[in-house]
């Protein structure tokens, strides 16, 4: 069987002397538009993948917010027929009502409190659960398990703890020939057995922010600052502390909404006692909206806090953001 073996073609080869002609420019082809089909399934897979949450988040949650804000400009008790419009009348009843100053201060108060001492004790447990000992693991399951108690469980587990006659507070104290505080029925007493209580209860999650925060920063950094004599404080003051800024700013955002919001221990443990005391503007629109029955005067409360939450929020992203750095 013969082969017929074609010859290579040989490269022209331009004449000596005459310059070579470039080759021959391509230019692209204009991008049209997509096809109306393409761009119907990418819009039909978008809603059967968003679809259902956008729904969820319309039905349960922009539309109660909208419906507040109507009834808020009503004057409407729980179980009545007929609601009367009052404008802006709810406001200014809260505005100039002798109990609000209080219930502002003690809301302050216990956002301040939960939300400082979190960050502070929360920094120094994960400092401690990232050192390498036995039993790591178990002791940061152990910080971790109170966050996710059922807050009313937690607030009636305490009230046995803070009990003056009975409890084991008392029976510590009492060693010590200290008595025990009337935890239950004064003013100052209530408040701080509720902010040491919701620590208790939200440490663990703060912890382990943190923690994660701590694992991520370079070793070669902390090596290099101890190569160079820095120790293990001016490290901690110049190295860890700016990286976890990002995580500081998060919990800020985190705790300061999740305290703002906080009910379950107070219904659980002093009910806004004693002498409204530590009622709370959470606790203040459940009082006035299912105690009460006021329901017009509630949205009112509420409405006020949703407003205090969108700038808090807004003043946080708008001033902490230029001073956190990601990279």
């Amino acid at each position: 069987m013969t082969t017929l073996l074609t010859p290579a073609r040989r490269p022209s080869v331009a004449p000596t002397g005459a310059a070579a002609e470039p080759p021959p420019r391509r230019h692209p082809r204009p991008r049209g538009r997509r096809p109306l089909g393409r761009r119907r399934s990418t819009w039909l897979a978008f809603l059967l993948l968003a679809g259902p949450n956008l729904l969820l988040l319309l039905v349960f949650t922009y539309r109660p917010l909208l419906l507040s804000f109507y009834y808020s400009t009503l004057q409407w008790n729980v179980g009545s027929r007929t609601a009367r419009p009052v404008g802006l009348g709810n406001y200014a009843e809260w505005w100039q009502d002798p109990d609000t100053p209080m219930v502002l201060t003690t809301t302050a108060v216990f956002t301040l409190a939960t939300v400082g001492g979190a960050l502070v004790l929360g920094l120094g447990l994960a400092l401690v659960l990232n050192r390498r000992m036995a039993g790591r693991g178990f002791a940061r399951s152990v910080a971790f398990a109170p966050y996710v108690l059922s807050g009313i469980a937690v607030g009636m587990l305490w009230l046995y703890i803070f009990d003056p006659r009975y409890g084991l507070l008392s029976v510590v104290l009492g060693w010590f020939g200290v008595a025990s505080p009337d935890w239950y029925n004064s003013s100052p007493w209530a408040l701080i057995m509720l902010i040491v209580v919701y620590l208790w209860k939200n440490l663990g999650y703060v912890a382990l922010i943190y923690l994660a925060g701590l694992q991520a920063v370079p070793r070669d950094l902390l090596d290099a600052a101890a190569l160079d004599g820095a120790s293990r404080a001016r490290a901690f003051r110049s190295i860890v502390l700016p990286l976890l800024g990002p995580t500081t700013f998060f919990l800020v955002v985190t705790l300061l909404l999740s305290s703002l919001q906080s009910f379950d221990l107070v219904q659980a443990m002093t009910q806004g006692g004693p002498l409204g005391t530590t009622t709370t503007l959470m606790y203040q629109i459940y009082e006035e909206g299912f105690v009460v029955g006021r329901a017009g005067y509630a949205s009112a409360v509420a409405t006020v806090l949703f407003l205090i939450l969108l700038a808090i929020t807004a003043l946080q992203l708008r001033v902490t953001e230029r001073k956190v750095h990601y990279a």
